[in-house]
C-alpha cells in the first residue's frame, strides 16, 4: 500500500517555494527562444474547490511519479504542481529535448511507461488490484495520448484514480498527471482530455 500512497502524495504535494529568473533585454537576433508555457490553475478540469497553482520549478520533482520514474531527463525539464482543498492534485512536467527526434523518442518511452505502469505496480504491491485503460489520441500539434490507472486494495476498501497524458509539440514534450481518491466513474475524463489539448497547444 506504500507505493499507492506515494503516488497519491506525489500528486497532492503543493509546491511551497520556487526559483524565479529574470533576463536582461537583448537584441532580437540573439534572444533565446521563449520558454514553453505551463497551464494555469483555471485550465484544469473543474473541482469542488478551486485549483491553486504552485511555482514553476526547474528539473524533476523530488517526489516524482512512479509511472514515469527514470524516463524523463532532469536536463531541459521544469514542472509545476497544482492542488485543491480536497484530496485532488495534479502536476505538469515539460521537457525541451535537444532535437525533435529525441523528443519523439521521449514521448514514445513515456507512453510505454504509462501503458505498463499498473503491471509494475502490481509486481511491487501484492494485493493491489486495478484497471489500466488507454483513452485515445488528442489531435493537437504532434499529438497527445490519454491514459487512466484505477487502483484499489479490496482488503481495506481504498481506491485511487489517476489520469495521465503525454503530448508533443516539436522538441517539447509535456506530461500531465491528475489524481484523487475514487474511481474512473468519478473522474473528469472529458475535461482532462480538453486540458491535455490546451496544455499542448499553449506550449509554444
Amino acid at each position: 500500500m506504500r507505493t499507492t500512497r506515494t503516488l497519491r502524495t506525489a500528486l497532492l504535494t503543493a509546491a511551497v517555494a520556487g526559483l524565479a529568473a529574470t533576463a536582461l533585454p537583448t537584441a532580437p537576433a540573439s534572444a533565446a527562444p521563449a520558454a514553453p508555457k505551463f497551464l494555469s490553475a483555471g485550465q484544469w478540469p473543474a473541482s469542488l474547490t478551486p485549483w491553486t497553482a504552485g511555482p514553476v520549478r526547474q528539473g524533476l520533482p523530488g517526489d516524482g511519479s512512479f509511472c514515469t520514474a527514470g524516463t524523463i531527463p532532469a536536463k531541459g525539464t521544469r514542472h509545476r504542481d497544482f492542488r485543491t482543498e480536497l484530496d485532488t492534485g495534479a502536476r505538469q512536467t515539460i521537457t525541451v529535448a535537444p532535437t525533435t527526434a529525441k523528443a519523439k523518442a521521449l514521448a514514445a518511452e513515456l507512453r510505454t511507461a504509462l501503458a505498463t505502469c499498473l503491471d509494475r505496480l502490481k509486481e511491487q504491491e501484492p494485493g493491489l488490484e486495478g484497471v489500466s485503460r488507454y483513452h485515445g489520441r488528442v489531435n493537437v500539434e504532434e499529438g497527445a495520448h490519454v491514459y487512466s490507472i484505477d487502483t484499489s486494495y479490496p482488503e481495506v476498501g481504498s481506491t485511487d484514480i489517476g489520469l495521465h497524458s503525454v503530448g508533443r509539440d516539436g522538441r517539447t514534450v509535456t506530461v500531465l498527471e491528475w489524481g484523487q481518491l475514487g474511481d474512473l466513474d468519478g473522474a473528469p475524463l472529458k475535461g482532462f482530455r480538453k486540458t491535455t489539448g490546451t496544455a499542448v497547444a499553449k506550449l509554444h
